[in-house]
């Protein structure tokens, strides 16, 4: 029986994927067919029915489920059927919202105000349509009723000088932005002084405030591609080169900065991504979420996402991290149409592609996932992401023969390994052992080491194996103990130096350590199976019987579940083989 190694290394790595692209840095409603693409859009059919009552709990149970589509739908058809019930259009107003439907949200904000002055999401709804139809005195006023009782309201001072800026009264719209003096707003105040100086033509108070933004945080992508993008747009495109050259090097092949310096190279001229006042309204919206991170109140940055998207429907990354809010609340469905809205022009169209059709595999969609990943791997043959996406998807079906090959097309894109590329040979390291082909498999796993010393994945892998083939022990020891000091509440990586406990005979120490593991996995058939076996070997055979049945009823592997069942009928052999001797134990 083999440890499990990176049980989940499908999803994780399409989670970090997309958060990456998230946190370093076209309409809602478009589609890939209007881009020319084949529509990924994955049907979830449902019906209203006639009864108020019935179309009611729907709605609040597809509400409490985030079901943002059927909610809309369900809480639209509630309160056509009871259309002066304040709390039901309350809630019709914050479905609409949360699902994207703007022209229904618009007319429940005023329905909502006709009984409830102070309401705040009513009058940031009533806010934002004013600023897309440019009537910004009055997006203004409704922004003020919004203004929490806190000093100071950081959103509705951003937006405030925002409507100002679309007046072109920009001294007014820069001192509103000053309002924000307090410790930590120095950058959000900056960046957006800096977008509406350039907007209004004063070059000398934009670069200013991008200067001092950039002094003070050099880390986020979208500040350094703000600053870039004006540098080229006042034709210096060199000093923009540097700007992204330097970020590379702390954060290598981004595609926005890939993409942006393709551009400079070719002689082109870089686009600012804010260009109006609405686009900076949203850019305030899509940045109070980005800003949040992964523990933003989901409903909210939800709203504030749709909103953001209402004023700037180009915004990519507000796409993205739309998308990945709802991956997290098993929206699936949702989160491909969102990554299918992806304009194909976007440099992270190949990401919402990947991402897309790993999300496609998780609703059991393996042929639409193959086929789509394949079809990007043949449009883009040398993107790293879409090959090292398309070997994960193989590795995770067990065509490991297919999956290592994948992964050396992702390597012999770099020709110089860099630290990143650990995984890569990690993943196909393991592709490699269990295509049976240990050599080339001991090769990759010590090369990830040699880029990521001390990396617990890659000490738990190679000297599990070490172990279990008898040889280099001692190494593999200490490899194992340390993995484990650095990982402790990993239960697999503590599983891992359990179970090579056991296959030394050393099965007391095995039990300390599989005992560990359990308390950190308790659900996991192979640990349950390894605790079963080690308690057998120290004469506690009813806890191993107990084991070996709950491992059973765990769900094992279907190649390890007769090993287990014979367990359970015979118990274990009384000599068993210890690592490095030809004979194999029948635990195991």
């Amino acid at each position: 029986m083999r440890r499990r190694a990176n049980r989940s290394a499908l999803s994780k790595t399409a989670l970090g994927l997309v958060w990456t692209l998230i946190a370093s840095s076209a309409s809602i409603t478009a589609t890939a067919a209007a881009q020319g693409g084949e529509s990924l859009s994955v049907a979830r059919p449902f019906e209203v029915g006639p009864s108020l009552s019935g179309n009611y709990l729907a709605a609040i149970v597809a509400h409490s489920e985030r079901d943002t589509l059927a909610a809309s739908t369900f809480f639209r058809e509630a309160q056509r059927g009871d259309p002066n019930n304040r709390e039901l259009t309350e809630r019709a107003l914050i479905a609409a919202l949360a699902n994207g439907n703007m022209p229904d949200a618009y007319a429940y904000a005023s329905a909502v105000l006709a009984h409830d002055r102070s309401n705040g999401v009513a009058h940031l709804t009533r806010g934002v349509e004013a600023m897309v139809a440019k009537k910004y005195p009055a997006a203004r006023a409704e922004f003020a009723k919004d203004a929490a009782p806190q000093q100071p309201d950081v959103k509705n001072i951003l937006l405030t000088a925002w409507t100002y800026a679309g007046q072109k009264q920009t001294k007014r719209a820069l001192s509103t932005l000053d309002k924000l003096n307090g410790e930590g707003f120095s950058v959000l105040r900056d960046y957006h002084a800096a977008l509406i100086a350039d907007i209004a033509g004063d070059r000398a108070e934009a670069d200013k405030r991008f200067k001092r933004m950039l002094g003070a945080d050099r880390t986020v992508l979208r500040l350094v591609d703000a600053y870039a993008r004006f540098l080229s747009s006042h034709g210096e495109n060199e000093s923009a080169r540097r700007l992204y050259e330097a970020y590379d090097a702390a954060a290598p092949n981004h595609p926005i900065v890939v993409a942006a310096l393709a551009e400079l190279n070719a002689g082109k001229t870089l686009e600012p991504f804010v260009r109006n006042a609405e686009e900076g309204a949203g850019e305030v919206l899509y940045g109070l979420v980005s800003l949040g991170g992964r523990q933003a109140d989901e409903l909210a940055a939800l709203i504030y996402l749709r909103l953001s998207l209402a004023l700037a429907p180009g915004n990519t990354l507000a796409i993205f991290t739309l998308a990945d809010i709802y991956e997290r609340l098993k929206q699936v469905e949702t989160a491909i149409d969102l990554y299918d809205s992806v304009p194909e022009s976007s440099p992270l169209r190949i990401n919402a592609d990947v991402q897309a059709a790993l999300l496609l595999e998780t609703l059991g969609k393996s042929k639409e996932a193959s086929e789509h990943l394949q079809t990007v791997v043949e449009a883009h043959p040398k993107d790293a992401d879409a090959l090292t996406a398309l070997a994960n998807l193989q590795r995770s079906r067990k065509l490991f023969a297919e999956s290592a090959a994948t992964y050396s097309r992702a390597l012999a894109l770099q020709q110089n390994p860099e630290k990143s590329q650990w995984l890569l040979y990690y993943y196909r390291g393991i592709a490699n052992e269990r295509r049976k082909d240990w050599p080339d498999a001991e090769k990759d796993l010590k090369k990830a080491l040699e880029l990521n010393p001390d990396q617990p994945l890659v000490l738990n892998y190679l000297g599990y194996s070490w172990v279990d083939q008898g040889v280099n022990l001692d190494e593999a020891f200490r490899m194992l103990r340390r993995a484990v000091d650095l990982k402790n509440r990993d239960g697999y990586i503590v599983d891992s130096l359990g179970w090579a406990y056991y296959r030394l005979g050393r099965y007391d120490e095995a039990v300390v350590e599989l005992e560990k593991a359990i308390d950190l996995k308790p659900s996991d058939p192979v640990i349950n199976d390894h605790l079963g076996d080690a308690y057998w070997r120290v004469g506690r055979k009813l806890e191993a019987q107990f084991q070996w049945n709950h491992a059973r009823d765990l769900g094992p592997e279907p190649e390890d579940l007769p090993r287990i069942l014979d367990k359970i009928k015979n118990g274990l052999a009384d000599k068993p083989a210890v690592a490095g001797e030809k004979a194999k134990s029948s635990g195991g």
